[in-house]
């Protein structure tokens, strides 16, 4: 894990970087004053395009929301997959939220009952989760892609998404730690 400190001339700057969604424990929530979650869901809670069952996932979630965290699905896949993983997740949400624009990010705010400062918005995307999260208040925490699986404009994206992470300090190939504190 890499905490991020705030960095008011950066939108796409995450507060924190983890290998994982599933990294994200009760702990690690308490420890930075989070008590609810805006999660992305393709590539971030589950493979792009999958409908297989991740137990894991599922299970992940199920015990956060026990914790007594708030969950709260924000994803820009179609309604009818938003719906359907809404529905196995146990956990409202809504699909087709033209991230990164805000308006998305206040209703599930409102629907988890929490001001932003206690959300954190939790993707594997920079120009999407992270600067949405960031617009809006949020903590956020990016999780690196599940999958390498996704849509073609996203892989264009991607390779963006690397430039602006090493100027951070950060480079998901593994040739650098990601407890690598990032540069100013």
């Amino acid at each position: 894990m890499t905490d991020v400190q705030p960095h008011p001339r950066s939108l796409l700057r995450p507060r924190v970087i983890l290998p994982q969604v599933q990294d994200i424990t009760p702990a690690f929530l308490d420890t930075h004053g989070l008590k609810g979650l805006l999660l992305d869901l393709d590539n971030t809670l589950i493979p792009y395009r999958s409908y297989d069952d991740h137990l894991e996932t599922v299970r992940w979630a199920s015990d956060l929301r026990a914790g007594g965290y708030a969950l709260y699905l924000l994803s820009n896949a179609t309604k009818e997959r938003a719906r359907i993983w809404t529905e196995r997740l146990g956990f409202q949400g809504v699909g087709l939220a033209g991230k990164p624009f805000r308006r998305e990010y206040r209703r599930g705010l409102a629907s988890v009952g929490l001001p932003a400062h206690q959300v954190a918005m939790v993707g594997d995307q920079l120009f999407t989760d992270v600067l949405g999260g960031n617009l809006s208040g949020m903590f956020t925490i990016m999780v690196q892609p599940i999958s390498d699986n996704a849509l073609p404009h996203t892989r264009l994206t991607r390779r963006l998404e690397r430039l602006v992470l090493k100027r951070y300090g950060f480079d998901w190939s593994g040739k650098k730690p990601l407890e690598t504190p990032p540069t100013r």
